[in-house]
Formats: structure tokens, C-alpha cells, sequence
């Protein structure tokens, strides 16, 4: 009965961190055309939630990397108990909601497989994790995915700029504005295929780990579906604080750049899923938006911010294995362990939540929605607002 029931806590804790990677990662597709002013807030992330339901009924290669790869399980390896992977969740959404609080757009995966990895090592040793597909199939593609989104996005603005001067009136370039609904779609719809399919992975890891499904299975249908609607409504309740900081803290977005950046990342991430590498979604769109302002000349990209989330990048995994591993220490206790896991990791998303409400972050103002239309709309959004101060 125990058993069964710490089952039960540990897929009810990984729809909890599929729901914070919903939230966290909404600014993946939806903060450029925010900034720009492509779509309304409220709009977009409504859109967001919707494909990202559909793209995770779309895919299960990333599922299966995390289930049967990454984590060795079955006969021939050492088998991970629930009680490790109930650890591994805690860690990786409290790096979720630390992030979240500072506006940064870490990497929910590499929380997830941080977690995992910790609490592995502190509950079956090094053995039970694999490091050649870790090194394969999450370190690689995590140093290579975004510098190659950034690399793409920034040739595509280029080529975007060359190709639409202004010798025709001032907004030729105004269909990059309509372009991004569907370049940011795509992304959301590519966030699906990808990011959902971790939680996949960790539930049925733990359907595995407890006899109740085959070793070397793919996710099950009802599995797919609550983390489909799970990630979608976390999405739907949007990022907004990470919004801000994709949609103008690191370089200010135009509708060109917007629309380069966003089919970058989509491109990027759909083929990373095709090929199972449950890379992160953050990183790429991030990588996209910074190439995108170094492919558009006069734009600045803000290195500061920059350097910060770099910080945040290299110490998500880390962070998350000590949490992970405090948290599988404390388990060992047995149901007692637990309960204590249950009530700090608890205490804990309180006490962000209640810190965060000290200065709210919402659509409102995530992001100067009237700056970036009048840089859409271009000279007669200008003029306009010359004349009316001239009127006033």
C-alpha cells in the first residue's frame, strides 16, 4: 500500500513540474511576437497553451530517451526506485521557481535531468546513470543547439533586412508582423513535441521502477494525454516575468528579427525531437532571440543580461542534482522521508509563490506593449503621437 501510494505522489509531483515547465517556457514562443506586438498577450499565450496540447500527442523519441536511456532501469542495470525519482522532482521545480522569480529563462529539461541525476547517484551510485547518453543526447546537444539557432537566426535576419529596404515606404517590412503568428506557433507547437514528452519519460520511469509497466516501454496513452493537458495549462497561465526578459531584456525586438529568430527555433527544436535529444527549448529560443539582434545592424544585445543567463544555464544542472540529492538523502527515511520531501518542497513553493506577489509581473506589464508597436508600426505611429503632444 506504501509503495503504491508513493507511485501515485511521485506522478501527481511530475504533472506539478510539467505545469511549472509550462509556465517557465511560454516565453519560448510567445515573448518576441508580445514585444512586437504580433499578438496580445492574452492571445498568445492562449495559442501557446493550445499547440502545445497537440505537439505532445505528436512525438514520444524525447519520452523514451528519458525512460530508458538516461537513467538505467530493468534487469541489466540498477533499478531506480520511486523514491529517487520523487527527490529528482523536487529538485528540478525548485530550480524552476528560483529561476522563474529572477526572470531567468533557464532550462526546465536540464532541472529535470539534474534532479534525476542527483538523486540517482545519492540512492544506486554512479552506475545507475548514463553518462555516455548524457553526454550524447543532453550535454551535446545543449552547447551545439543554441549557438546553431543563433547562427541561423542571425543569417536569417540578415537576409530579412537585405532583402526588404525601405525603398518602397516605410512599412514594407509589415508582413514580418503577421509572419510571426505563424512562426511563433510553430514553436509552440515544437515546445509540445519536445518539453511535454520529459514528464512522459519520468512517469513512466516510475510505472517501470514499480512493476507496473514493461522495461524498455514507451509512454501509455493516459499518460501522453494528462501530461498534454498539464503542460498546456500551465502554458496558458504564462511566464510573464520570463516574458520580459526574452521579449526586451536582451535586445529590442523587431518584427523582422521577431520572425527569424521564432522559425529558427522552431526549425531547431522540431529537428532535435525528431532525432530524441530532449535538448532545451530556453536555450534555443534564446540563442535565436541574441542572433537575431546581432543580425540586425543598430541593434544592441544586452550582455549583461546575457552573462546572467549564461550563469543560470551552467549552474541549472548542478543546482538541481544537490537539490535532488539532499532531497533522495532525506527519503531514505522511507514513507517518514517522504512526508518531510513533501512538506519542505511544499514550504518551499509557498514561499517563492508569496515572494513573487511583492512586486507582480503580468501582462499588463511584462512588456511595453505601446514601445514596441510604435517600432512595428513604424514613421506614422510616430507622427501621430508628434501630433497629438503638439495637440496636448
Amino acid at each position: 500500500m506504501d509503495f503504491a501510494l508513493i507511485v501515485v505522489l511521485v506522478i501527481a509531483l511530475a504533472l506539478i513540474f510539467d505545469f511549472t515547465n509550462g509556465f517557465h517556457d511560454t516565453a519560448n514562443a510567445m515573448a518576441t511576437p508580445i514585444a512586437t506586438g504580433a499578438m496580445k498577450p492574452r492571445v498568445a499565450v492562449a495559442v501557446a497553451a493550445l499547440l502545445n496540447l497537440v505537439g505532445a500527442f505528436l512525438s514520444t523519441e524525447v519520452a523514451r530517451t528519458i525512460s530508458g536511456g538516461l537513467i538505467r532501469e530493468g534487469e541489466d542495470g540498477v533499478r531506480i526506485t520511486p523514491e529517487m525519482i520523487f527527490a529528482g522532482l523536487i529538485g528540478a521545480i525548485t530550480w524552476n521557481l528560483i529561476t522563474w522569480l529572477r526572470g531567468l529563462p533557464s532550462s526546465s529539461s536540464h532541472a529535470l535531468f539534474g534532479g534525476l541525476i542527483g538523486a540517482a547517484i545519492i540512492g544506486a551510485g554512479l552506475q545507475s546513470v548514463d553518462f555516455g547518453v548524457v553526454l550524447s543526447k543532453v550535454i551535446l546537444p545543449a552547447l551545439l543547439a543554441p549557438a546553431i539557432a543563433g547562427f541561423v537566426a542571425y543569417a536569417a535576419t540578415r537576409l530579412a533586412y537585405s532583402i526588404t529596404r525601405r525603398s518602397s515606404g516605410p512599412n514594407e517590412r509589415g508582413g514580418f508582423r503577421k509572419g510571426q503568428i505563424f512562426t511563433s506557433s510553430l514553436v509552440a507547437l515544437a515546445h509540445g513535441t519536445n518539453d511535454a514528452q520529459k514528464t512522459m519519460g519520468v512517469i513512466t520511469l516510475v510505472l517501470i521502477a514499480g512493476g507496473y509497466q514493461l522495461a524498455d516501454t514507451g509512454p501509455q496513452f493516459w499518460v501522453i494525454t494528462v501530461c498534454a493537458i498539464a503542460i498546456a495549462l500551465g502554458t496558458y497561465m504564462g511566464g510573464w516575468r520570463i516574458i520580459r526578459t526574452m521579449g526586451s531584456g536582451l535586445t529590442e525586438v523587431k518584427p523582422a528579427q521577431g520572425f527569424s529568430a521564432e522559425a529558427s527555433t522552431a526549425a531547431t527544436i522540431l529537428a532535435s525531437t525528431n532525432l530524441g535529444f530532449a535538448l532545451s527549448t530556453t536555450q534555443v529560443a534564446s540563442g535565436s532571440v541574441i542572433g537575431s539582434g546581432l543580425g540586425r545592424r543598430g541593434a544592441s544585445v544586452r550582455w549583461k543580461t546575457v552573462g546572467r543567463i549564461a550563469v543560470g544555464w551552467l549552474l541549472t544542472l548542478p543546482a538541481a542534482a544537490a537539490v535532488g540529492g539532499i532531497a533522495a538523502i532525506i527519503a531514505q527515511l522511507g514513507m517518514l522521508g517522504i512526508a518531510i520531501d513533501a512538506v519542505l518542497g511544499t514550504l518551499t513553493i509557498l514561499g517563492i509563490w508569496l515572494w513573487s506577489r511583492r512586486h507582480r509581473v503580468g501582462p499588463a506589464n511584462a512588456i511595453e506593449l505601446d514601445v514596441a508597436g510604435t517600432a512595428i508600426r513604424g514613421r506614422k505611429a510616430t507622427a501621430r503621437k508628434r501630433k497629438e503632444k503638439l495637440g496636448a
